[in-house]
């Protein structure tokens, strides 16, 4: 979904050739993991940051133009809302002080951001889901007007048939009920409302399947430990609503089809794998082409020639699945590699936070990837999805499966089991002891005082409403009261509700 599009609409034949061109990419794929193909010198990891753009009321500033033209750096670029911009921080190795070094690149890419969007009125917001979004941002005319996104858009409401529905049920605020939400919209926009974190880890062939199956059994945790997306439309609903959100934005299903069994196209997946290929052949199998256009390339005659082949379509099929953890193909200075990413996780609250939640990452999968019994041997592929909504919806409180265990909150989790592994995977990637220490530290503190992104805005805005404020003002004032603790740096352990 990086490079934009064609404006000219698709026809039948596009279609019959595109799936043609994505099975030749598919075959050629086999080809290079059974011949080797795939150079691998160290687990280079990535991350990318989507942000929100706010005016001064705290509403949303539809200026990412606008804002992209005043940086004019490459490692941002648009994403699907007016309001939305991407950052790309460069690729390095996870040794050493890298992580140190991540956390002072983020910084310094989010100061000049900062600087850019302040000269067009606007201000960066590195939040899960903007809370003062309405149902009017859900217009269409705000889509940033780049061919690829209203292409998306047409062709998944044409694949549905239907306005989007979005519907869920909160996890209740303290001593009131829960809350409900139902809505529709005409455009794929409640998409931007969603904008998280990725991260990525590039790892050889043959290690992929254990990396991505630890990745699976640690989504429901991370989900839990990081959530910061609470409120949506003005309604109080998952800890992490970026979840339920993503899925029904996007979902090319009518009811039928739903009860059907048709896969929804945001997918935890169904199975542990044992090769990279599982994933794709099953996107290849599973999901229709959204957006087929081809290009030149004959991947195979590009392989056999010596070439790193584009696979440019399988590689636009792959961008419009969205899995919780995705399988990547890439190809830089002309050599192809392979990498995780995991997708899980929202933006915010602060950099520090951020790096934090990467750290943890990097260090349980591997840890996980490594055990000499794989954990996903011991347990269900089922409950390792039933944790990821289990942590989205509830936080802190939800109730994980963990093998050997039982259920088990996810901050005692972390702190008996996940930390101390997390630990040892760092150590295992030759991480140094003070970036081990801090960006873990922080996890394990906010473990201690059960206090997530999502926790604290659930609290502001019910001190707030208890102090008189109706909701609107309540957000208002809770993501002004957000974005200055977030600027200032520190973890969200540490943030009072003082206002």
């Amino acid at each position: 979904m990086g490079k934009d599009l064609s404006a000219d609409p698709f026809n039948p034949r596009d279609r019959g050739r595109y799936r043609r061109k994505v099975q030749r990419c598919l075959d050629t794929l086999a080809r290079m993991l059974s011949d080797g193909s795939f150079s691998f010198a160290r687990k280079n990891i990535g991350l990318e940051v989507e942000l929100n753009l706010v005016d001064g009321d705290m509403l949303p500033s539809m200026s990412n133009i606008a804002v992209l033209d005043a940086l004019d750096d490459p490692s941002f670029t648009t994403e699907l809302g007016q309001h939305n911009i991407e950052l790309n921080v460069p690729p390095r190795p996870l040794a050493g002080d890298n992580a140190l070094e991540l956390e002072e690149d983020l910084r310094a890419y989010l100061s000049k951001a900062g600087l850019k969007a302040q000269g067009a009125g606007a201000t960066l917001a590195m939040i899960g889901i903007l809370p003062t979004l309405t149902h009017d941002h859900f217009d269409q005319k705000w889509l940033t007007n780049r061919a690829r996104y209203s292409l998306l858009n047409d062709q998944i409401f044409a694949a549905r048939g239907e306005h989007t529905v979005l519907a869920m049920e909160g996890s209740a605020l303290e001593g009131r009920k829960p809350e409900r939400l139902r809505s529709y919209a005409e455009s794929i926009l409640p998409e931007a409302a969603c904008t998280s974190v990725q991260l990525h880890l590039q790892v050889a062939p043959e290690e992929f399947a254990a990396h991505w199956n630890a990745a699976q059994c640690l989504a429901g945790v991370q989900v839990a430990l990081g959530a910061n997306s609470p409120f949506l439309l003005g309604k109080a609903l998952w800890h992490e609503t970026r979840i339920p959100l993503f899925l029904q934005a996007t979902d090319t299903r009518p009811e039928e089809l739903k009860n059907q069994g048709v896969r929804p196209r945001v997918w935890f997946g169904e199975r542990w794998i044992t090769s990279i290929f599982d994933l794709f052949e099953e996107n290849v199998r599973y999901f229709p082409g959204l957006l087929p256009e081809t290009d030149s390339e004959d991947p195979i005659e590009a392989l056999e020639s010596g070439q790193a082949p584009k696979l440019t379509e399988l590689r636009l099929h792959n961008g419009t699945v969205w899995r919780w953890n995705r399988p990547v193909y890439d190809v830089v200075e002309g050599v192809p590699h392979l990498r995780v990413e995991n997708r899980v996780l929202p933006a915010g609250p602060t950099v520090l936070d951020v790096v934090a939640n990467a750290a943890f990452f990097y260090g349980a999968q591997r840890a996980l990837a490594e055990q000499e019994r794989p954990i996903w041997t011991q347990m269900s592929f089922q409950a390792a999805e039933e944790n990821l909504y289990a942590g989205a919806r509830q936080g802190f409180n939800a109730q994980l499966y963990w093998p050997g265990i039982g259920w088990v909150p996810p901050d005692e989790l972390a702190l008996r089991v996940l930390l101390p592994l997390a630990h040892e995977g760092l150590k295992r990637s030759e991480v140094s002891d003070e970036a081990r220490e801090r960006y873990l530290g922080v996890i394990e503190q906010r473990c201690l005082a059960r206090k997530t992104g999502s926790s604290w805005q659930r609290d502001f805005v019910l001190r707030a409403q208890d102090k008189g404020l109706e909701r609107d003002e309540a957000l208002s004032r809770m993501l002004s009261r957000y974005l200055e603790l977030s600027a200032e740096g520190e973890p969200v352990h540490l943030w009072s509700l003082d206002s």
